[in-house]
């Protein structure tokens, strides 16, 4: 394995040799690959580019077809995920946040106090006593995210959590996200929507064909992409 010169402490996540294929085909194709340790990092790219696939990478729960190194910085403690389909358990709204912070080894004195706060923080308190999988699907999202931030993450993955939902949805998952954020949970996430990534990123990573073709600050990226891909895809040309 070659030496890329990476220091872990000064990131979140950073990923050498990261390869996954299917059926002799490369999905992702990764050499190199560093998180920064503060902030949201969006993973921008066309469909097909292999987004979703990094995330669960970097998340562990995909295995890469070559051997590579994932590796976590020391300060990175608790993680969650959030997918773009939330999975909701068939409990009460209440019930599901409880359930989260039972896994995560919350006491049980302290867990109602925490599930009124993070319901009332969500805007989701009067939903309390509802099933779970009885609410909208902007509704849905709130909770799982809820349920994500509850357990206090140090880094959160994200897989389009706005997807298909309306704008009033859509701001109410991003306040709660700018919140997490400004209290110093790392989040990752891939967004389908390059507005959004305006709105939350600090730093972009776009991806086509699963590969990195652009990294770094969210700023330079849109002001001045460096590659064709990525102002392709800014402009809305859909040949990649």
């Amino acid at each position: 394995m070659r030496d890329y010169g990476i220091d872990p402490s000064v990131f979140s996540i950073s990923v050498v040799e990261l390869r996954h294929e299917v059926a002799g085909r490369a999905l992702l194709d990764i050499p190199a690959l560093s998180v920064p340790r503060h902030g949201a990092t969006c993973v921008l790219g066309p469909n097909g580019a292999g987004k979703s696939l990094l995330l669960r990478a970097l998340h562990g729960l995909l295995e890469p077809t070559r051997p590579g190194e994932v590796t976590v910085a020391e300060s990175i403690g608790r993680q969650a995920m959030v997918f773009q389909k939330p999975v909701l358990l068939r409990r009460t709204v209440a019930a599901n946040v409880a359930y989260a912070l039972k896994a995560a080894g919350v006491a049980r004195s302290d867990r109602r106090e925490r599930v009124a706060r993070m319901l009332s923080h969500g805007g989701l308190a009067h939903l309390a006593e509802r099933g779970a999988r009885s609410l909208s699907g902007g509704e849905q999202q709130r909770l799982a995210l809820v349920r994500a931030l509850a357990v206090a993450p140090d880094l959160l993955f994200l897989d389009e959590p706005t997807a298909s939902l309306d704008p009033g949805a859509t701001l109410a998952i991003e306040t709660l996200l700018h919140d997490a954020i400004r209290a110093g949970t790392k989040v990752i996430m891939v967004s389908h929507d390059p507005g959004q990534a305006k709105r939350l990123a600090s730093d972009v990573i776009f991806l086509n064909r699963g590969q990195v073709v652009e990294q770094g600050p969210a700023d330079a990226f849109f002001d001045g992409p460096s590659s064709a891909e990525a102002r392709a895809f800014l402009t809305g040309n859909l040949v990649f």
